[in-house]
């Protein structure tokens, strides 16, 4: 994703336009799209000022906290599927994925292997 242009851009861009300079001439000399222009001038209109917004962000995990408790000690407790995990969560009141749910699952780095460790580390063409 690009950045947004500078706050100097913008307030180049706004002088020229109260100087009465046409959208598309500041557009062509600055070398930036007419909307910009408009949309920067909108901008000031409504909030004073000519800051970008906020790109991006970070999302916190539904799967904190108490949550994550208990996630990890349903898990350590018997078999489960990502899908039974989720529904189970559902019944909770926690609204989730199963990508969500496998996140929290490798991260944490826990899964329910269903073969002894003796028996994956054996190749099937040796047994006897």
């Amino acid at each position: 994703m690009t950045r947004p242009y500078s706050e100097d851009i913008r307030g180049r861009a706004l002088a020229r336009a109260d100087a009465g300079e046409t959208v598309r001439s500041i557009a062509e000399a600055l070398q930036i799209s007419p909307c910009c222009v408009t949309k920067w001038k909108n901008l000031r209109r409504e909030t004073g000022g000519l800051s970008p917004g906020k790109i991006g962000g970070h999302k916190k995990p539904v799967l904190s906290g108490a949550n994550a408790d208990w996630l990890r000690k349903r898990i350590r407790s018997g078999p489960f599927t990502l899908r039974k995990l989720t529904r189970e969560l559902a019944a909770r009141g926690i609204k989730t994925d199963v990508r969500a749910v496998w996140t929290f699952v490798h991260a944490e780095g826990l899964s329910f292997k269903k073969n002894a460790s003796a028996d994956r580390a054996r190749s099937s063409r040796h047994r006897p």
